[in-house]
C-alpha cells in the first residue's frame, strides 16, 4: 500500500479511515506519519508526505487511459513533497493500462459484469448473462429470454439506466437466451441474422458518459445505441426465423468420439 499524505497546516480529512473501518467492520489500524504525525494506514509500504500548495496549479497529463486513447491535460493542484518513507524492500503495486487488453481489463471485467447482472435481474429476471468485459462496459452484451414483442429493447433501455450503465454503457447488444454473450462468434451470428436496421437500432440522444469516452463530441455527453439482435416474438412478427439450423441429437456423442480418436494419435 502506498499512502500519500498531503495537508494544509489547518486540517486533514479522516473520512477515508472511517470508510476503511466500515468496510472492515472494525477500526482500521493506523500509524503516525514520520514527518507530520498525520494518520496513515498501518503497514503501508511507502508513505509520501507533503503539502498542497495554496492557489498553485500546473497542467498534468495527458495520460494513456483504459479506452486505448490519451486523455487531455488538466490543470491540477500542486503538491510539494517533503518526505518519502518506505519499508525495507517495499512492494510497489501498480497496474498497466492502455490499449486493451491490459491488466486493468482483466481485473475489472468481473467487477463490471457482476453488478450489471445483479442490477438488471432485479427488474428483469429473464436476463441470463451479461458480458460487459470490453473497456469497462462501453459495449454491453446481454442474453435474455423474452416475455413479449419489444421486450429486448426494454432490457437494453434498463442497461442504460443502471448505476453503472449510466456512466459507461454506450452501446448495448441484446441477444436471445440461447446465445452465449461471451462467445463472440455466436454474438456476431445473431447480429448478422437477427438484426434488421429498419427497427432494431435504437439511438437515444444526449445521455451521460464518463468524460474519458473519446467518442463524445462534448465530454460527458453522447448518443447511445441499443441493438436488438433477438428473435421477434408476438405480437412482433418480422423476418423468417422458423427454419433455424439445429444440431442432430447425436452430434455431441460424435464430437466426443472424434476428440478421443484425435487424442490417441
Amino acid at each position: 500500500m502506498i499512502s500519500i499524505v498531503a495537508s494544509t497546516p489547518m486540517r486533514y480529512d479522516e473520512n477515508e479511515y472511517e470508510l476503511a473501518g466500515a468496510l472492515r467492520g472494525a477500526p482500521a489500524p493506523i500509524a503516525a506519519a514520520p514527518l507530520t504525525g498525520l494518520p496513515v494506514p498501518w503497514g503501508s509500504e511507502v508513505v509520501i508526505e507533503g503539502v498542497i500548495e495554496s492557489r498553485e496549479r500546473e497542467v498534468e497529463g495527458p495520460f494513456g487511459e483504459f479506452t486505448g486513447h490519451y486523455s487531455g491535460g488538466r490543470s491540477m493542484p500542486v503538491i510539494r513533497i517533503d518526505k518519502i518513507s518506505y519499508r525495507s524492500d517495499p512492494v510497489f503495486e501498480h497496474l498497466y493500462l492502455g490499449m486493451p487488453w491490459t491488466e486493468i481489463d482483466y481485473l475489472m471485467a468481473a467487477n463490471t459484469c457482476a453488478p450489471l447482472y445483479e442490477q438488471l435481474t432485479r427488474d428483469f429476471p429473464e436476463v441470463q448473462a451479461v458480458n460487459a468485459t470490453y473497456t469497462h462496459g462501453l459495449v454491453v452484451i446481454v442474453s435474455t429470454k423474452k416475455r413479449y414483442g419489444g421486450f429486448a429493447k426494454a432490457v437494453g433501455m434498463r442497461v442504460l439506466t443502471t448505476p453503472h450503465g449510466m456512466g459507461y454503457a454506450a452501446t448495448v447488444i441484446v441477444v436471445d437466451d440461447d446465445v452465449d454473450p461471451f462467445n463472440l462468434p455466436q454474438v456476431m451470428w445473431a447480429l448478422s441474422t437477427k438484426m434488421n436496421p429498419a427497427g432494431d437500432l435504437i439511438t437515444i440522444p444526449n445521455l451521460s458518459l464518463m468524460e474519458l469516452g473519446p467518442q463524445a463530441n462534448t465530454p460527458g455527453i453522447v448518443d447511445k445505441l441499443i441493438i436488438d439482435a433477438t428473435t421477434p416474438v408476438g405480437p412482433d412478427h418480422r423476418g423468417n426465423y422458423g427454419n433455424a439450423v439445429r444440431d442432430l441429437p447425436e452430434t455431441a456423442e460424435w464430437l466426443t468420439r472424434l476428440r478421443q480418436l484425435a487424442a490417441t494419435r
